[in-house]
């Protein structure tokens, strides 16, 4: 799979930027500041309906403009389909695929695969549950483009249970007869159902992505200690999980859980329980990557999991376009090599750089030069 043209038109920086593209490593490489990561960033967004750098829609649209568009003609297995995105926000985004418009934008997911690496991406070993949560959740949707109904159905369903919960937990605290919890009945039943085909589908990923993570990270950090290498992803949900971990089973431990922390959640006006309160715990030899691991070590880390996502959806039949922004100059020479080495067989690896000595030998491909917005095949 890899992208062959790619059009933005008042997507962040570019008023119009049109880009013919080609398979193999593609760097974009100029000063900070000057527009590089917003290319990548435009590919990634298409895939994946989500920007890397902002949760909001808003900042990906060019000042003054009341929209933005990312174009791509995407090939894959021979086979070339256009695809197009228009962020509106504030309003419904549309999406089209040969021209014809989609139902709904999220039909677009997995039609384009990517995987970006980024300094953003340290979050994963150092930041918050949501973060971990997010990269599973993205791999997800990427690996099975179906579970991205899921994730919306379960946030949905999330969103209208916690304001049921405020409404039926201030009415109990005034006296009031509480008639909302009626109502509360169906939508735990409603979030033990999305809930727990959610947790069945992350649970069955990190089984099949923990080896691969195991792999990249000795790789990547082979000049690391021997009792430094071993890892593991520990998923930590927030009730206990049944021996089974099938669908069945998870909703109905999910069903169960909820109703044994009703009055804390009735108290609080909230969801203490499900899919949106677990996190995965990064091991490293025996402690947690978090709070224990060096800088080095958290970003090889981090590196190895996007590594071990790349490689998983490689194995299973589909070569995504690999995207590394501002990577290399966080690594050291070895680093930078090995991480070449491990990826050199891709079919489009997308680049940013500052300068062009932060690219390896084996990673220089095309270069576009990107300067005050301008971007020139070099």
């Amino acid at each position: 799979m890899h992208v062959a043209a790619l059009g933005l038109y008042d997507f962040r920086s570019y008023a119009s930027l049109d880009l013919d593209l080609s398979t193999g490593p593609v760097s974009f490489v100029g000063p900070n500041g000057q527009g590089k990561t917003n290319i990548v960033e435009a590919v990634d967004y298409l895939a994946n309906l989500g920007s890397h750098r902002v949760s909001s829609e808003a900042p990906l649209v060019r000042f003054g403009a009341e929209q933005a568009i990312v174009r791509a003609a995407v090939v894959r297995n021979e086979r070339t389909a256009l695809l197009e995105v228009e962020i509106n926000p504030g309003k419904s985004n549309r999406a089209r695929v040969n021209r014809s418009p989609l139902p709904r934008p999220r039909e677009l997911v997995g039609l384009l695969r990517t995987v970006l690496f980024s300094p953003e991406d340290l979050a994963l070993v150092k930041g918050d549950p949501t973060d971990r949560r997010r990269f599973v959740d993205t791999l997800l949707t990427t690996r099975s483009p179906r579970l991205a109904g899921v994730r919306a159905d379960y946030d949905r369903i999330l969103r209208q249970r916690n304001t049921l919960l405020k409404t039926a937990g201030a009415a109990r605290r005034s006296g009031g007869e509480g008639g909302a919890l009626a109502t509360l009945d169906a939508w735990d039943a409603h979030l033990a159902r999305a809930g727990g085909e959610l947790l069945a589908a992350r649970l069955e990923l990190l089984a099949a992505l923990r080896p691969y993570v195991a792999d990249a990270y000795a790789k990547v950090a082979a000049d690391a200690a021997s009792d430094r290498l071993a890892t593991d992803c520990v998923y930590k949900p927030s009730f206990d999980l049944p021996e089974e971990h099938d669908r069945e089973t998870l909703t109905d431990a999910l069903a169960a859980a909820v109703v044994e922390r009703r009055r804390d959640e009735l108290d609080r006006g909230v969801s203490l329980v499900g899919p949106h309160r677990d996190d995965i715990t990064l091991m490293l030899g025996t402690l947690p990557a978090k709070g224990y691991a060096s800088h080095g070590e958290s970003w090889s880390f981090a590196l190895a999991s996007k590594l071990a996502a790349y490689h998983l959806l490689r194995d299973e039949g589909d070569d995504p376009i690999l995207i590394l922004d501002d990577v290399f100059a966080e690594l050291d020479q070895g680093r930078r090599d090995r991480l070449a080495t491990l990826v050199e067989e891709a079919e489009q690896v997308m680049i940013t750089a500052a300068v062009p000595e932060d690219v390896p030998a084996g990673l220089r491909g095309v270069r576009f030069d990107v300067r005050d917005g301008d971007v020139s095949r070099a």
